[in-house]
């Protein structure tokens, strides 16, 4: 006899059903969880006289009027490895807004340092800080960016380069970020860039005012508010040259040379220096025992972000959350 096979209940037959759907629901993409997206390079963003790449981060359906954060890359470092490591694509994600990630190239430089002590490369319409300048043009255009929300961050190298673009082009940012870095025109008032970097240059406030105003000529403001971040330990960059960036840019901004605020975040010293007006002009946050590197938190905190690497430093706070919860992106 050939068996034959029982006919199955109604009931069962539906939940079976029930529990297909739902297979399939769970397997299925959903709209409100996109993957994430890529770091990719664009081509022909301009003439780039400085011959530099231009890689960025867009968010996926990231919505038009969004901000924009240039991040540059430090010594021995890349576009990619420095956006991600810094926190910068993390908080993109989280927050809205696109990152521009220039890139310097070896044949520009063999340590692949932005030229920040170069004359060529650190005037208005000139090398690589005209190519920067073009990639913001870029990007705001691609993404339909808010220009009034265009910021510009970096670290060693790409923080001397941060303080190019805040001189050079100070009509084009909203603020800027300095991680060891340099104040603009230091090379030439130290009479190398390594005496800069290792002893500091001799410079009173308006003096270090007044080569930020010859880079803009005719230039009436506003100018970029800024925020430094130092480690204390630093060999690479001594920590006279957030003193000095302070002096810059509060003389810059019209503000003075004393603090109006200092207290602790993370448990470092963090001052801030205001304008006539209360607005901040400065703000600075000395990383006690830090040596040279960028400060990341890594974690899923709400204050957490980036991970640590080399010259990428876990030291229990995220200059790029400071960076960016203090201008408004988050």
């Amino acid at each position: 006899m050939t068996p034959t096979r029982a006919a199955t209940p109604p009931r069962l037959a539906f939940v079976a059903l029930l529990a297909a759907l739902l297979s399939v629901f769970l397997s299925a993409p959903r709209a409100d969880a996109a993957a994430t997206a890529a770091i990719q390079e664009v081509t022909g963003f301009g003439t780039n006289p400085g011959a530099l790449k231009m890689y960025r981060y867009v968010p996926d359906g990231l919505p038009a009027g969004r901000p924009v954060v240039v991040a540059l890359h430090g010594c021995t470092q890349n576009a990619s490895g420095y956006g991600t490591g810094s926190g910068w694509t993390e908080l993109a994600d989280r927050w809205g807004f696109s990152v521009v990630l220039p890139q310097q190239q070896s044949g520009n430089n063999a340590s692949s340092c932005f030229n920040w002590f170069q004359a060529g490369d650190i005037e208005r319409g000139q090398g690589e800080a005209a190519s920067v300048a073009q990639m913001v043009d870029r990007q705001l255009a691609d993404a339909s960016g808010d220009p009034a929300k265009v910021y510009v961050t970096g670290l060693s190298a790409g923080g001397g380069m941060t303080s190019v673009m805040m001189a050079a082009y100070p009509e084009k940012f909203a603020a800027g970020g300095v991680v060891a870095g340099l104040p603009y025109g230091c090379a030439a008032a130290a009479g190398s860039p390594y005496v800069c970097m290792y002893v500091g240059a001799t410079q009173t406030a308006q003096q270090w005012g007044d080569r930020v105003r010859a880079a803009r000529p005719g230039y009436a403001g506003p100018w970029p508010r800024l925020t430094v971040f130092q480690g204390s330990a630093d060999y690479t960059v001594k920590p006279v040259n957030m003193t000095d960036l302070m002096k810059q840019w509060t003389d810059v901004q019209g503000a003075d040379q004393v603090a109006d605020v200092s207290d602790s975040v993370a448990g470092y010293p963090h001052q801030v220096f205001r304008r006539a007006d209360g607005s901040a002009a400065v703000e600075t946050y000395s990383i006690t025992g830090m040596g040279h590197g960028q400060p990341v938190d890594p974690g899923s905190g709400a204050a957490q972000c980036g991970t640590a690497g080399a010259y990428v430093l876990d030291v229990n706070l995220c200059a790029a959350y400071a960076m960016g919860h203090s201008w408004g992106l988050g």
